[in-house]
């Protein structure tokens, strides 16, 4: 894709748009929600109609409307429905979208450079100008609806929330997907929002206990990934993805933290080579002999990581919740692979979850008896290993456990639309069920308490 005049035009309406966000200082959030609405019909019946079929794109003339505007002020709406109480929540990801969005396409279409290791079509340019321009326009609007003067210790609160979700932001929008922009920016940005509004890094640059973590889980995860490589576990970007998420989860959790992902390894290595023969001979095996690569570590990781690291930095009331939605996302993790492997290499009848219709292993979607018991008794054994470090009690085996066949079933569910329609490939719905996973618990523990 190229910036062509009218791209351009497209996406500096775009960024126009985004100044509404200042009016949300003075609206109560049924005013928001009713500009929302009468922007969305005006996009809808008026817009056309003054000349603004020349901001469509050619998709849009095809379909007969076009689908990012008219997606454009429902997220807004959303984003106020969502953070009614929380204005600013509202504003900033409305600068992520305008601002973020915007300037990526600019400097990653007309800049061009470097590309993104996961999507050829994307640049670095265009992803460092959504964090860097998406992270000030995001700031400001923030700052602006909660009336906080621009002062240095104002603007490190707001930083310490929108930093990080900007980054998370950038992803998304540089992701390889056929889903539009301004749906998923502001769907996983509101997400991102809320989740790091309820850090508070301080507790986690105060502990004392932090650095020797951090030293500790350097060498820890060093010797593992070097040992992981060694035996063609990974392979090098993959050991170092391995040592930097792992020392995070110890930074965040200690060994006891740690333990969970080092068992979820061993389990997915060992369900990796279990009949590796047969499923090389099916042409379903894991490639390169079965070494897992960055992409492997970080679709597994990235979540876990987070979370390990929420769990050290949220208010003591919430570190439990974010300890157990930790070990419920490995559980995922581990459940997913070993389902894989070994229905891929032992699975008698396969059939997709969605239809109930018989598929051949591998298939993706497809699920079988002996895939599904593996996955079950995966998630257990991982959710064991928090009770073994003093994490969690014993008595929260079963949900953690639970959460996690239920978490890699979701990608069972989804998977075989998401790749057939382009919405997202393996890597991405690794990470989405690892999120589901550590939903599923935290909603199963505020049902039970």
């Amino acid at each position: 894709m190229v910036l062509t005049p009218a791209e351009a035009k497209r996406k500096l309406v775009h960024m126009a748009v985004g100044s509404f966000a200042l009016l949300l200082r003075f609206m109560t959030w049924r005013q928001a929600a009713l500009m929302a609405v009468a922007a969305f019909f005006f996009n809808w019946h008026a817009l056309p109609r003054l000349g603004g079929r020349g901001l469509w794109r050619e998709a849009d003339h095809g379909r007969g409307y076009p689908l990012g505007i008219l997606l454009y002020p429902l997220a807004v709406l959303a984003l106020v429905l969502v953070f009614h109480d929380e204005l600013w929540k509202a504003a900033a990801v409305w600068g992520l979208l305008a601002i973020g969005d915007g300037m990526a396409a600019f400097f990653g279409l007309a800049a061009g450079g470097p590309r993104l290791p996961w999507n050829r079509d994307k640049s670095w340019a265009g992803f460092l100008a959504f964090v860097v321009f998406g992270t000030m326009a995001a700031s400001v609007l923030a700052a602006w609806t909660l009336r906080l003067p621009l002062v240095a210790g104002a603007s490190a609160r707001i930083l310490a929330v929108i930093v990080p979700a900007a980054l998370v932001c950038a992803l998304v929008e540089s992701m390889p997907t056929t889903l539009d922009d301004n749906l998923t920016v502001p769907l996983v940005g509101a997400a991102a929002i809320a989740l790091f509004s309820l850090a508070e890094p301080a507790r986690l640059l105060e502990d004392p206990e932090a650095g020797p973590r951090l030293l500790l889980g350097l060498v820890v995860n060093g010797v593992i990934a070097m040992a992981a490589r060694a035996t063609s576990s990974l392979d090098t970007a993959g050991a170092v993805s391995a040592v930097i998420i792992g020392t995070a989860i110890t930074a965040g959790l200690g060994l006891a933290g740690l333990l969970l992902m080092i068992a979820f390894f061993v389990l997915g290595s060992a369900a990796t080579r279990l009949g590796h023969a047969r499923k090389t001979a099916r042409g379903i095996a894991q490639e390169k002999g079965g070494a897992r690569g960055w992409r492997n570590a970080w679709a597994n990781g990235s979540v876990p990581a987070v979370l390990a690291l929420m769990a050290a930095m949220a208010p003591s009331e919430l570190r439990a919740v974010f300890t157990l939605a930790y070990a419920a996302a490995v559980a995922t993790a581990a459940a997913d692979t070993c389902s894989s492997e070994v229905g891929k290499a032992y699975g008698d009848r396969t059939v997709v979850i969605a239809t109930l219709q018989p598929a051949p292993p591998g298939t993706e979607g497809g699920v079988s008896l002996e895939g599904t018991l593996a996955a079950a008794a995966a998630a257990a054994l991982v959710a064991a290993m928090g009770p073994v470090g003093r994490l969690y009690a014993w008595t929260l085996v079963p949900l953690v456990a639970v959460a996690g066949v239920l978490g890699s079933l979701a990608e069972s569910v989804l998977g075989p639309v998401a790749e057939r329609r382009g919405w997202m490939g393996n890597d991405v719905l690794n990470v989405l069920n690892t999120a589901f996973g550590a939903a599923i618990a935290v909603l199963m523990l505020r049902v039970l308490s």
